[in-house]
């Protein structure tokens, strides 16, 4: 095979047939899951780079194979994983889910040929290509550059990025890329060089000398064999299932034996092996291209992304589109003369009996509608493209079944894909870099709108996650393996909230993922405090079993440490949680009378030589019985101090009111990897009387107590994370009802989510309903949902993603579409927003960590066992 181009400068490409090529890396944007109205951003975006693109660019959507150590390189980035035993041993067990998983992430490259400025690089150009086909067939090195050459088409390629329009994101690309998608499109089916490596590598880039750009030879490029329609020798041989005496097989390969040779199901017909055999030094491999050969004449915007769509496949494909870009002026003189030659069939068809076919109107009717719409502007282009679709595979089989599913997929969108018979090279050399178009591809070209060309979704994300961190599942978005990494601890270094909020129904896996991101933080040498509401103390059992000797347990419950926050913080911040907490415990106003009373005792004991919420009470008393205050303030201290004795009697207020007990120490008590504060025994006021000021306070004494004191932790675990902004901490609060139902405890989740970022600590909440977040839910930066039966829920969770509430389809999908209810292997299933905007439907995956897997699921009668995928129950 030869080799398209003959030097490499930065991203420029100096081909063989005498064109110099700029080429691109470029971001794609959006997502399947996106409103309306983004999706008309995006439209327009694609839009307007299609109408700033000049002549006849090119672009390539590359799958690129993706290995199981660079997943493995992205979950140990950042860190010194070596003094990291427990974060390898999570790695190691996250690889062994993808061992022979066929992986791959897709790349999009626009390339866009240059043109010289003076006619003197015209003939240049015309003389290094006939010099080149010389080199080639003489062995002679190519012919080098003038450096006036390089800086002159250097500066246009400038030019043409600086007038790229559409706000997509472009960078150039490097030598080592360029070569990469050669070898890309080389080794498909096979070990293919890994587009990582190519990444960070400065190789295969010429250099200028003496004012001549010389480039490093690329011939080891070329060493391939293209055969089209090859076939192993194996192949000859039809393997077909034999019965008991083997007998039966040798039969059918006798019968397709006596065929004749073009009708023969073993591939000897080269009508059948519409493939193109690629040898290598590598191996052998087999490619099958196909060329949409007919668009449907209309249809909906958000079904149209046929490009993007092919991300679902459960096989990777590349795409290759080479546009040509006809402005309005030209297009309408097109358009008028396809009108001319339809009047004139019109004519020919109405002096037949059989009259006019019902064709002619419906290509009259998209005439006119594309003269008005090039008419209407004056910067509207048509878009002729060439779209090649590209599948592989290791054996001709699995190449062929690939070609026929994509046909067949894309049939059933009414797009006409086919492979041509003997044009397999030629579509092949059209992915390649450089490469010249071939005059046989363009009876494949369609004709569209620069709008309508954008809604083929080419420029479409389809990414969700963060490019490092931990491996929480799979995206079901793709069809084969892709996973998804969350790094909430890594956010706020990228100036981004690291707190967490998750919906779903009962059973819908919401737990695990909390611990099994919570695990994550640790293993990875965060820091995470839990408050653990569970009667079974699954928290509990759970940090134990995953983070071992560095896990400790504060049952508060069991009165043996003091919380009294005047104890614990003093000063004005202890003031600050104790005020919260006896307004909250008393239900009283901070700005009521009562509140103005309790205020006021608090800072006499917060200024006692030894601050207590002992103190208080005596405060409260000493206001009561002072003859000079008025008779109202009197009152209500004598109130408060009655009220604060029927609390402190209680055993469970013991760990505020009881100046005996030692006090919690924030780097003590709370600076272990991994600290639990179990709550069982504290009772909660039903979700309902929350909702009503009357039915609370009518609740028993043990359930204010329980919501009151479950605050004042909630305190405590936001004062001990921020302690040490070098050290991440995550706060996690599993159905965060109890504490975003007050207006202190709403408060104080407000606090963690503004403040959280710059103390390196952020908040992992869990809810049944969005509501149940707080207010300030928007500031979340990470956000899922996982299934929610409720329609009204289903719709208030989707607006919570940014996605569009209003959506039937999107309503159906989270209320029956993830995870149903009753089907094995479903289980996990999530929406997931990150922090960059991206939206993707994910599966939660637990790796097959032993102390990880033996308390993260609670499923009744589950036990420790997990499926072998390590499934979400």
């Amino acid at each position: 095979m030869r080799v398209p181009f003959r030097h490499i400068a930065g991203h420029l490409v100096w081909s063989t047939s005498g064109t110099v090529w700029a080429i691109w890396r470029v971001a794609p944007m959006g997502g399947r899951h996106v409103p309306a109205r983004v999706r008309e951003e995006i439209l327009g975006c694609v839009t307007g780079l299609v109408r700033s693109l000049p002549g006849a660019p090119r672009l390539f959507g590359l799958a690129a194979r993706v290995d199981p150590g660079e997943l493995a390189e992205q979950m140990v980035t950042g860190l010194d994983w070596q003094r990291l035993p427990a974060w390898r041993e999570t790695a190691a067990a996250s690889l062994e889910l993808l061992a022979g998983q066929e992986m791959h992430r897709r790349t999009l490259w626009l390339a866009v040929p240059l043109t010289a400025s003076g006619s003197k690089y015209d003939l240049s150009a015309s003389v290094q290509a006939m010099w080149s086909e010389l080199a080639a067939a003489t062995g002679l090195p190519p012919a080098p550059v003038p450096e006036a050459e390089v800086l002159d088409f250097t500066e246009r390629a400038q030019r043409v990025q600086a007038a790229l329009g559409g706000g997509l994101s472009v960078r150039p690309a490097s030598p080592a890329e360029i070569v990469w998608m050669v070898q890309h499109a080389l080794h498909r089916g096979l070990e293919e060089p890994l587009l990582a490596d190519a990444e960070a590598s400065v190789l295969f880039g010429g250099q200028v000398r003496d004012g001549r750009l010389r480039s490093p030879s690329y011939a080891d490029l070329g060493q391939v064999r293209l055969a089209e329609g090859g076939r192993p020798a194996a192949f000859d041989e039809v393997e077909q299932p034999e019965d008991a005496a083997g007998s039966s097989g040798r039969r059918k390969r006798a019968r397709e034996k006596r065929r004749p040779w073009w009708r023969r199901e073993d591939g000897a017909s080269p009508l059948v092996r519409r493939w193109l055999q690629v040898e290598c030094e590598a191996g052998t491999a087999y490619q099958a291209h196909l060329a949409l050969a007919e668009l449907p004449a209309a249809r909906a915007v958000e079904a149209s992304d046929v490009l993007a769509q092919l991300e679902g496949l459960d096989f990777p494909v590349d795409f290759t589109v080479d546009l040509q870009i006809v402005p309005a002026d030209k297009a309408k003189e097109q358009v008028q003369r396809k009108k001319r030659e339809l009047l004139d069939q019109a004519e020919q068809y109405g002096a037949q009996p059989t009259g006019m076919p019902h064709s002619l109107p419906h290509a009259a009717g998209d005439l006119a509608e594309q003269d008005a719409r090039l008419s209407q502007s004056s910067v509207e282009v048509e878009v002729q493209s060439v779209t090649v679709l590209t599948v592989w595979g290791d054996d001709p089989r699995t190449c062929d079944a690939r070609a026929r599913a994509l046909a067949a997929v894309l049939s059933g969108a009414d797009y006409r894909a086919i492979r041509p018979h003997g044009m397999q090279e030629h579509l092949f050399s059209l992915g390649l870099p450089g490469a010249a178009r071939p005059a046989v591809v363009r009876e494949f070209t369609q004709h569209q709108l620069s709008g309508d060309w954008a809604a083929n979704g080419a420029f479409t994300s389809m990414v969700v996650g963060d490019p490092t961190g931990l491996m929480v599942g799979v995206d079901l978005d793709c069809g084969t393996i892709r996973p998804v990494l969350l790094n909430i601890a890594d956010a706020p270094q990228r100036n981004a909230s690291a707190s967490l909020g998750i919906v779903g129904d009962l059973g819908a896996g919401k737990s695990v993922v909390e611990k099994l991101l919570t695990c994550g933080v640790v293993d990875r040498g965060g820091r995470a405090i839990v408050i653990d509401r569970t009667p079974v103390k699954e928290w509990a059992a759970f940090g134990r079993s995953a983070a071992g000797a560095g896990c400790q347990v504060i049952d508060a419950a069991h009165a043996e440490l003091s919380i009294d926050p005047l104890r614990v913080f003093g000063g004005r911040i202890g003031a600050h949680y104790a005020l919260s907490y006896l307004t909250l415990q008393l239900g009283v106003g901070p700005m009521s009378a009562a509140g103005a009373v309790l205020h006021h005792a608090v800072e006499q004991a917060a200024a006692a030589p030894d601050p207590s919420m002992a103190h208080v009470l005596q405060a409260l008393t000493g206001l009561a019985c002072d003859e000079t205050m008025p008779g109202t303030r009197r009152d209500a201290a004598a109130t408060m101090a009655d009220l604060i004795r029927i609390v402190s009697a209680n055993p469970l207020a013991a760990m505020v009111f009881d100046p005996a007990l030692p006090p919690v120490s924030l780097e003590g008590d709370l600076g272990s990897d991994m600290v639990v504060v179990t709550t069982a025994g504290l009772t909660l006021p039903p979700k309902e009387a929350f909702a009503n000021p009357d039915v609370l306070r009518q609740q028993p004494l043990e359930a204010l107590i329980g919501r009151a004191v479950l605050y004042l932790l909630a305190a405590l675990a936001r004062q001990a994370a921020f302690t040490d902004p070098g050290r991440f901490c995550a706060i996690a609060l599993d159905e965060c009802y109890w504490l975003t139902s007050s207006a202190e405890g709403s408060a104080l989740v407000a606090e963690i989510l503004h403040d959280g970022r710059k103390h390196a600590a952020g908040v992992i909440l869990g809810a049944h309903n969005v509501d149940e977040l707080g207010a300030d839910a928007g500031l979340l930066a990470y956000k899922l949902l996982a299934r929610t039966s409720d329609h009204a829920r289903a719709a208030k969770g989707l607006a919570f993603l940014g996605l569009d509430g209003e959506s039937d389809d999107l309503v159906r999908l989270v209320t029956t579409g993830l995870s149903p209810v009753g089907q094995a292997g479903r289980e996990g299933e999530m929406l997931l927003r990150d922090p960059r905007m991206q939206v993707g439907r994910i599966k939660v995956h637990v790796p097959p960590v032993p102390r990880i897997q033996q308390a993260i699921f609670t499923t009744p009668g589950a036990g420790s066992a997990t499926p072998a995928e390590g499934s979400v129950r």
